[in-house]
């Protein structure tokens, strides 16, 4: 069945790599993101960030839709001031976009958070649920929160659960215990949904730097009454992402299973990578994978090292 663009909205997720403003901030590992730290992060390289990363939020979903995402979620964000200079872009500031964000204890100072535009979604309540990570020294291991964002979305209640679990660095196995619990926290934050909500219409979108067939993703995560539309484009061999010339699926819209019920408002449709030719990489070993700002300490002047995903949902 065909659908018209007036009859399709899409709601996005976007890693957009290290989006630092190039003020130190004393309390957060920051340093490197300032005109005279090891990046070289001066205004004329910010600014260039935000004209490309607001250009890519302006394309996403456009060949389907006459309108901009509805919802965005974003990871890698350090503050208030960088989703303000974001928003004010020549390619948002006419699109009514506002956010949701709370300062986190990533150690690193970056943050989730949402992204919304206020003539279609209006937000009614909003929490971050915190991880409590323990090293083995006894030190606790800061990190992102989880964003959790409630609100009517052309009336109908919706509720958005924003993710950036603790990343591989250390190695797949040695880290993997923190993804698992990293689940138990939003399932937690969904139990605290449902408390109000039975019958919630829940979208959790993420980085969860894991694949969604991985044991925190798909054992932990996708329970009963959830689905994962990404496990379709995984088993393709598609990947948001690449890391020694293999793909990953780390980002990933997940969605309760309600959104397939005929007498909703949004239907879901179908769930996308935006991985458009001019958002890769055009040469050299890392040719066809995410164009991205920095390789190592090289300034490249890219987007960023994810493509955006984004889902459909027929409006009725």
């Amino acid at each position: 069945m065909k659908y018209s663009r007036n009859q399709l909205l899409n709601i996005a997720f976007y890693n957009v790599e290290n989006l630092f403003d190039t003020i130190d901030d004393p309390l957060t590992n920051d340093d490197k993101f300032t005109a005279k730290g090891e990046r070289k992060w001066t205004n004329k390289r910010y600014f260039r960030k935000l004209k490309k990363i607001s250009y890519v939020i302006s394309q996403i979903g456009k060949k389907n839709s006459n309108e901009l995402p509805v919802i965005v979620g974003l990871v890698e964000v350090e503050n208030n001031r960088v989703l303000d200079d974001l928003i004010a872009q020549k390619n948002l500031k006419n699109s009514g976009y506002r956010y949701v964000h709370y300062d986190s204890k990533d150690e690193r100072g970056i943050d989730t958070a949402l992204l919304y535009r206020d003539q279609f979604f209006e937000p009614v309540s909003s929490k971050k649920f915190r991880f409590n990570f323990i090293d083995d020294d006894g030190s606790e291991d800061y990190t992102r929160d989880v964003l959790s964002v409630s609100g009517f979305l052309n009336d109908e209640l919706i509720h958005v659960i924003v993710n950036h679990w603790p990343s591989r660095r250390e190695g797949e196995e040695e880290t993997k215990s923190k993804r698992i619990e990293a689940s138990k926290i939003v399932l937690k934050a969904i139990e605290e949904i449902k408390s109000k909500d039975k019958d919630a219409k829940i979208i959790i979108m993420g980085d969860f730097n894991d694949n969604p067939n991985s044991e925190s993703i798909e054992e932990h995560l996708v329970v009963s009454g959830f689905f994962n539309p990404m496990i379709a484009l995984f088993k393709q061999g598609l990947g948001t992402l690449t890391y020694r010339k293999e793909w990953f699926l780390f980002d990933q819209i997940i969605l309760s299973e309600n959104f397939k019920t005929e007498d909703i408002k949004h239907k879901f449709k179908d769930v996308k990578i935006f991985n458009k030719k001019w958002l890769k990489t055009h040469k050299g070993k890392y040719k066809g994978s995410p164009f991205r700002t920095y390789i190592g300490p090289w300034y490249k002047g890219g987007f960023s090292d994810h493509f955006p995903i984004y889902a459909s949902f027929i409006k009725k």
